[in-house]
């Protein structure tokens, strides 16, 4: 099996100011050692508000994290009153963003065609998707799972070249568990994380599938992450309301 970096992603969705962000990252920078940002990667997602102090921190102080957005718009400019472009997000140096965040596809009412534009408008400008795909709990209740992560996944690669997909993240967060501090079990989690990754193998080959890591999100806290690390298929975390506390995030970290 290819051997795949952990990534924990801390999306802090719409908390904190540029202040508060640039306070949450140096706490988070004395509680993390060397040796843990070379094992996982770590990407710092914060409001778009706080993403160029974030930035500026990062560099000045020479943090070892990646820089993540929360959104895009998939036009490079134009009368899009209050959206932000990848060439913004490029021009800030983002690594990451992440897209199709099922917040976004169930109160803004993104769907997968939409969700794939910006897919495609990150990989453009040299940045690399956070793309999230999950069930709802109707959706597990009938036996949906499979065939909705497996459409998400599909339609959201779209037009996507193999050796671009085989560097994108895929976030499994089942939208059941969600901010409700309820998760799936590990092995739950790791066989719908095992759909994912056939869905990509039979879109492009397994070469593309084990290439891709795929994260699990989904009410991740400091008690649960172990188990899901344990499970060879899950390759990190995209975390929440947990990374919201630099103690809570560095345990998760560390796990």
């Amino acid at each position: 099996m290819t051997q795949r970096r952990p990534i924990v992603a801390a999306n802090w969705k719409m908390h904190k100011t540029h202040l508060e962000s640039i306070q949450a990252v140096q706490k988070l920078s004395y509680l993390l050692d060397k040796e843990d940002s070379e094992r996982v990667e770590i990407v710092i997602v914060p409001p778009f508000t706080a993403l160029r102090s974030v930035q500026t921190l990062l560099e000045s102080d020479k943090l070892p994290y990646g820089l993540g957005a929360q959104n895009v718009h998939p036009e490079d400019q134009g009368a899009f009153t209050g959206e932000i472009s990848a060439v913004m997000l490029e021009a800030l140096k983002v690594r990451y963003v992440i897209v199709g965040h099922s917040e976004r596809r169930q109160l803004f009412g993104e769907v997968d065609q939409f969700v794939n534009k910006k897919v495609r408008a990150v990989i453009a400008r040299g940045m690399l998707p956070i793309v999230c795909v999950g069930e709802t709990l109707e959706e597990r209740d009938a036996d949906g799972t499979t065939s909705k992560v497996t459409q998400q996944v599909r339609r959201a690669f779209d037009n996507v070249e193999a050796e671009k997909a085989a560097t994108a993240v895929i976030a499994y967060e089942p939208i059941w568990a969600i901010g409700t501090g309820r998760t799936a079990e590990p092995g739950d989690a790791g066989r719908v994380i095992e759909v994912i990754r056939d869905a990509i193998a039979s879109k492009y080959d397994a070469s593309v599938a084990q290439a891709v890591r795929i994260q699990y999100g989904g009410s991740v806290k400091p008690g649960n992450i172990r188990g899901f690390m344990a499970h060879p298929e899950i390759d990190g975390a995209l975390v929440g309301g947990a990374s919201l506390d630099a103690e809570d995030l560095a345990l998760i970290i560390k796990h």
